[in-house]
C-alpha cells in the first residue's frame, strides 16, 4: 500500500554486498510496481538465485525499509518455480506476420520498462493495425503497410530503451557523482530527452544545475549562468575558456611536410570561431611518417617557422589555445590525398611503410616492414625531436597519436600487432613501446604544458581486436605514465572493423573511460549540436567534447551555436561586433517566433 503515485521513483541503496536498486510507479489506488534490479557481482553475492521468492523478498523489504512505510512486498509471480529473477529480453522480429497471423507489442519488439513505454508502444503499434487492416481489404498488403508505417518509430524506441538498460547496467559507474550530475545523467540516460528539452519541461532546474557545472569548473558563483560548453577548464597550466574543441581534421594541403597559407587561413579561422582549443591535423615525426604527400610535418627547421607563424597569430588575435597532434602513419602510410581514393597507395612514388607486424593494411596495400628494434629507436626519438620543435613553435598543448591504426596504434590493437617478443601478446606487451615513446616525449615536454593521447578505445571487431573494456586499462596506462587527458576515438584500425554508426557513437566509450577509470576524457564522434555537447558535458560523460565536419563547414560553429541558444557571453573579434549583434537579434527574434 506504499505510494508513489507522484512521479516515477528511482530508489538506490548501497549494501554491504554492492548496489540493489527500484523502479517504482503507482499501479492503481491500492498497489505499486516495484521492480528490484542490481548486478551479476551483488545478485550472486545475495545467493538470489538459489533462494525462495518469499527470501528474496525479505531481503529486498529489509533494504528498502526507509522506503516502505512499514509496507509488504508482495510478488506477482507466484505461478513461477524457484526464484523469479529475468533478464529482461530485448525481442527484434524480421518480419511481424506470417499468413494471417500477425505480431504487435512485446511478441514483435520489447521496450525495457526503465522508459516506461512498452504498453504505449503496443497500444499504438493496435491502432496502426486496426487501420490498415479496416482500409485494405488484402490482408497481406494491410500486413506489410502496417509494419513498414510502424518499425522505424518501433527501432526508434528502442533504441532508446537500449540506451537507458545500459545505463542501469552500469548504473554503479554514476553513482557517486555529485547528486545533481547523477540526476541529469539519469535523464538524458537514453538520449530521448536533451538539455535544451530539459530546459522547457524545467527552466529553473536546469538553471540550477547549470549554476552548479559552472561553479565546480571555478567560473565563480557570482559570474553569469551559461550552458555547459561555455564552461573554463583547466588542465597543467593551461586555460580553456570553454570545453569546444576543434578535432583534427586533414587538410592534404602541405607542401613537403611544410603547412602553407592553407593552414594559416585555415586555423586561424577556427581559432576565431570561438572554440577553446584548436587541434592541427596529425603532423608528422618523418617523411616516411606521413600518411599523404600532402601531411604536414615537423621534422625540419622551416616546419617549425611556419607552424610558429600560426601559432602567433592564433595567440595574439584569439582567445583559443592550439595543441599539435603529433603522429606516425605507419602501414597507412604512403596514400593518396583524401579526396582522390582513400587509403590506396600512391599511384607513383610510394615509399616503404613500418608497422608493429607485416600485416598490410588491405589487399590493395603493400605490407609494411616490421619494425625492428633500431627502427623502433630512430621514430621515437622522431617523436622526440617534433616535440621538442612543437614546444619551440608555441604549441600550447601535444597530443600523441596512438589510434586509427597508425605506427603507435598498430602496437596496442592484437589485429595489427602479431609479434612474438615483449613488444606482441599480452596488453602489457603491446602497450610496452607506445608507453615508451610517450614518456620520451613527455620528457621533453614542459612540465607546465598538457599532454593528451588519442586512443581508438574499440577496434569493433568483437574479442579478436580491442575491447572497451580493455580500453579503459590503456588509458590508466597512459593516465599513470603523465597523460593529462584522453582523447577517446574508435576504430580505423582494421578492415575487419564493423562499426555500429549513430549520434553520439563513440561518447559511451569516452563515458567509461572517465567513470570507471576516474580520467580525464574528450569525446568525438558524429556530435554536431549545441545540446550533444552540452548533454555530454553535463552528464559527465566527457571533460571536453571534439566537433570535426561541423567545423569544417562552419568555422564559426561555436559563436553560432551560443547565439542560437541564448548565450550572450561570448568574446567575438572585435571588427565583427556588428555582425555578433545582427545574429544576437535574429536569434532572439526566431526564439519569440517558437513560442508563438
Amino acid at each position: 500500500h506504499q505510494k508513489f503515485d507522484d512521479a516515477f521513483t528511482f530508489i538506490f541503496e548501497k549494501t554491504e554486498k554492492g548496489w540493489i536498486w527500484v523502479h517504482a510507479y503507482q499501479f492503481d489506488k491500492d498497489t505499486a510496481t516495484f521492480i528490484v534490479e542490481c548486478s551479476q557481482k551483488t545478485f550472486d553475492a545475495y545467493g538470489f538465485g538459489d533462494i525462495s521468492q518469499q527470501e528474496t523478498i525479505a531481503i529486498c523489504e529489509e533494504i528498502f525499509r526507509d522506503h516502505l512505510d512499514g509496507h509488504k512486498l508482495m510478488t506477482n509471480a507466484n505461478h513461477i518455480r524457484g526464484s523469479a529473477w529475468i533478464r529482461f529480453p530485448r525481442v527484434l522480429c524480421e518480419k511481424w506476420s506470417h499468413e494471417n497471423v500477425v505480431l504487435l507489442g512485446d511478441a514483435s519488439a520489447t521496450a525495457h520498462f526503465s522508459i516506461g513505454s512498452g504498453t504505449k508502444l503496443a497500444l499504438e503499434s493496435a491502432i496502426s493495425l486496426a487501420c490498415h487492416v479496416t482500409d485494405e481489404p488484402d490482408l497481406k498488403v494491410a500486413f506489410e503497410k502496417y509494419e513498414e508505417a510502424r518499425r522505424l518509430e518501433v527501432l526508434r524506441l528502442q533504441s532508446a530503451a537500449r540506451n537507458s538498460v545500459e545505463w542501469f547496467e552500469d548504473v554503479e559507474r554514476y553513482l557517486d557523482l555529485d547528486p545533481v550530475q547523477l540526476n541529469y545523467s539519469m535523464l538524458t540516460r537514453s538520449q530521448r530527452i536533451s538539455h535544451e528539452n530539459l530546459r522547457a519541461r524545467d527552466a529553473k532546474w536546469l538553471e540550477g544545475a547549470e549554476k552548479w557545472f559552472m561553479e565546480q569548473a571555478g567560473a565563480g558563483a557570482n559570474g553569469p549562468v551559461r550552458a555547459p560548453m561555455f564552461a573554463p577548464f583547466r588542465l597543467r597550466e593551461m586555460e580553456l575558456v570553454n570545453r569546444i574543441v576543434v578535432s583534427p581534421m586533414a587538410q592534404y594541403k602541405a607542401v613537403d611536410g611544410c603547412p602553407t597559407d592553407w593552414h594559416l587561413i585555415h586555423y586561424g579561422e577556427r581559432a576565431k570561431g570561438g572554440a577553446g582549443l584548436v587541434y592541427t591535423e596529425m603532423t608528422c615525426v618523418s617523411p616516411e611518417g606521413r600518411i599523404t604527400p600532402g601531411c604536414p610535418g615537423l621534422y625540419a627547421p622551416e616546419h617549425e617557422a611556419a607552424w610558429k607563424r600560426l601559432t602567433d597569430f592564433v595567440h595574439a588575435e584569439t582567445e583559443a589555445k592550439i595543441c599539435c597532434q603529433i603522429g606516425h602513419s605507419g602501414r597507412k602510410g604512403s596514400t593518396q590525398l583524401g579526396w582522390e581514393e582513400m587509403d590506396a597507395p600512391l599511384k607513383a612514388g610510394n615509399w616503404e611503410t613500418v608497422s608493429a607486424s607485416a600485416i598490410p593494411w588491405s589487399d590493395n596495400n603493400p605490407a609494411p616492414r616490421e619494425a625492428t628494434r633500431k627502427d623502433m629507436d630512430e621514430i621515437r626519438d622522431a617523436f622526440v625531436a617534433a616535440t621538442e620543435m612543437a614546444d619551440r613553435a608555441n604549441f600550447d598543448m601535444i597530443e600523441l597519436h596512438a589510434a586509427h591504426g597508425y605506427f603507435i596504434s598498430s602496437f596496442i590493437s592484437p589485429l595489427s600487432n602479431t609479434r612474438d617478443d615483449e613488444y606482441g601478446g599480452s596488453l602489457e606487451n603491446r602497450m610496452r613501446y607506445p608507453l615508451e615513446v610517450f614518456r620520451a616525449m613527455r620528457a621533453v615536454w614542459p612540465e607546465h604544458k598538457p599532454m593528451a593521447v588519442r586512443i581508438s578505445a574499440n577496434d569493433w571487431a568483437g574479442d579478436d581486436g580491442v575491447t572497451p573494456e580493455e580500453a579503459v586499462e590503456i588509458a590508466r596506462m597512459f593516465d599513470a605514465a603523465g597523460a593529462d587527458i584522453i582523447d577517446v576515438s574508435a576504430g580505423q584500425t582494421s578492415t575487419q572493423a564493423q562499426p555500429v554508426y549513430g549520434r553520439m557513437f563513440q561518447t559511451p566509450f569516452s563515458d567509461r573511460i572517465r567513470n570507471d577509470g576516474g580520467i580525464r576524457t574528450m569525446a568525438v564522434g558524429n556530435i554536431y549540436e549545441a545540446d550533444h555537447v552540452n548533454s555530454i558535458l553535463m552528464a559527465g560523460r566527457a571533460d571536453l567534447v571534439c566537433l570535426a565536419r561541423p567545423h569544417l563547414a562552419d568555422p564559426y560553429w561555436t559563436l553560432r551555436q551560443g547565439a542560437a541558444i541564448g548565450d550572450r557571453h561570448a568574446a567575438w573579434p572585435l571588427p565583427y561586433g556588428p555582425g555578433r549583434d545582427q545574429a544576437w537579434r535574429l536569434a532572439d527574434r526566431a526564439a519569440e517566433v517558437e513560442k508563438v
